[in-house]
């Protein structure tokens, strides 16, 4: 997925109110953008960070950037980490038609966005495949790292996310496929756990839900100021 412009960098004042964040850019100017992040990003919020906006020309826009990445350094070096949650969705979708993610090959439909469970959307519906069952999709982003090459999830409690797990498990009872994909926009991820002391209510959804038959998968994305693409699988030590 290419940026429609490349990015621009800034360092990072403070975010606040949840949806928004001050930047200083690198012409001297302090300019608001949004935060398109509901998690508490741990770890990413420190001010002074290099952090990349994206600059929308829209006159309808409040704000006209919006924050995209952040360099965050565990003792090898600054790699950029994607905190922008509105992006996995249309980079899974677009990974499926370059044939990235081999599990979710062979389906002529792809639809996004399909209501479905509780009063839910599934982020991505695959049918008319090899396999005659539709294939429920649901993505979560991930970003957190406290241990250099460790991506974990979730960041903070998600009941929210516990829910899908419910809803993925109860589409496989009623003889559908689903899967649930970690889509970790980092580049120094080698490896995918749960972050079980930050909501052990989700890793026990999650390990339910595996048992129910909903296959978990993780994949991770190689970053640039320029574009964000789905590069590799990474293995999820919670199954091994």
């Amino acid at each position: 997925m290419k940026f429609t412009s490349p990015l621009t960098p800034g360092k990072l004042i403070q975010r606040y109110k949840r949806f928004l964040a001050d930047v200083l850019t690198a012409g001297g100017v302090t300019v608001t953008a949004t935060c398109p992040n509901t998690g508490s990003m741990l770890g990413l919020t420190t001010p002074g960070s290099t952090v990349w906006l994206s600059e929308s020309d829209s006159p309808t826009r409040k704000y006209r950037h919006t924050w995209e990445m952040i360099e965050d350094d565990l003792g090898d070096g600054p790699h950029l980490v994607g905190i922008n949650t509105g992006k996995p969705n249309a980079l899974v979708a677009e990974a499926i038609g370059l044939n990235a993610i081999p599990e979710l090959q062979g389906y002529a439909s792809l639809r996004r966005e399909v209501k479905y469970g509780e009063n839910s959307r599934i982020d991505i519906l695959l049918a008319e495949g090899r396999d005659p069952r539709p294939c429920y999709v649901e993505i979560k982003n991930v970003h957190l790292m406290r241990q250099a090459g460790r991506a974990e999830f979730p960041d903070c409690k998600t009941e929210r996310g516990a829910k899908h797990l419910r809803e993925l498990s109860t589409m496989v009872a009623e003889g559908n496929r689903a899967v649930m994909v970690f889509l970790v926009q980092r580049g120094d991820a080698k490896t995918f756990s749960l972050a079980r002391d930050l909501d052990p209510a989700y890793a026990a959804a999650f390990q339910t839900a595996a048992a129910a038959g909903v296959e978990m998968l993780c994949y991770g994305c190689s970053l640039s100021p320029t574009e964000i693409a789905v590069d590799r699988r990474i293995e999820i030590a919670d199954l091994s």
